[in-house]
């Protein structure tokens, strides 16, 4: 499926003729993923305490340097309770993806655009996750668990998550565009 729109966007970063097998973009929209079973307690708890140390501290008449002290674990408990679906909402809405036969390309960004190149034959690990709707995601490289299971939809500065085709329709179809890709030449 080649998306006309996606087509023109991506038209500044395709080499001059370079053909587009297929493209995509993920689901769009605030979305719960399985780690928000841990993740929503642990940011709730964690923002609760933080808010309470703030309050106590302010309340309290406690020296400045105590009320300063909690004003950057308030904002990470926010970013964790609240802002982070949000964040990952409009990075999604700003993403899209490209297969050519040379590259998948990965256009994404939240207030800057990025675009990520990966020599499709280099790929050294490529798994993928289907549900029933034949949406799923596609871990482009090798993963760690810790990383990749625990926080994704989460970006933390710093830390850089291994490229994926995250939540498309028909991975599976994606998957074999993919790996018939990397058996040619």
């Amino acid at each position: 499926m080649i998306d006309y729109d996606i087509q023109s966007e991506l038209k500044p970063v395709l080499g001059h003729n370079e053909p587009l097998l297929w493209t995509g973009r993920p689901k769009t929209g605030i979305l719960f993923r399985a780690t928000d079973a841990f993740l929503i307690p642990f940011s709730i708890l964690w923002c609760g305490f933080a808010v309470f140390w703030e309050s106590t501290a302010i309340a309290g008449g406690a020296p400045f340097f105590f009320m300063l002290w909690g004003i950057p674990f308030v904002g990470i408990g926010l970013y964790m309770v609240v802002g982070r679906f949000f964040i990952d909402a409009r990075k999604r809405g700003n993403t899209i993806y490209a297969i050519t036969p040379d590259r998948v390309l990965i256009r994404s960004g939240v207030f800057n655009t990025e675009v990520t190149s990966l020599n499709i034959r280099t790929i050294s690990d490529i798994n993928f996750t289907q549900k029933s709707d034949g949406t799923g995601t596609i871990v482009l490289g090798p993963e760690n668990i810790r990383q990749g299971r625990m926080m994704q939809g989460m970006e933390w500065p710093g830390v850089k998550q291994t490229p994926r085709l995250e939540m498309i329709e028909d991975a599976k179809k994606v998957y074999d565009i993919i790996i018939e890709q990397q058996r040619h030449k």
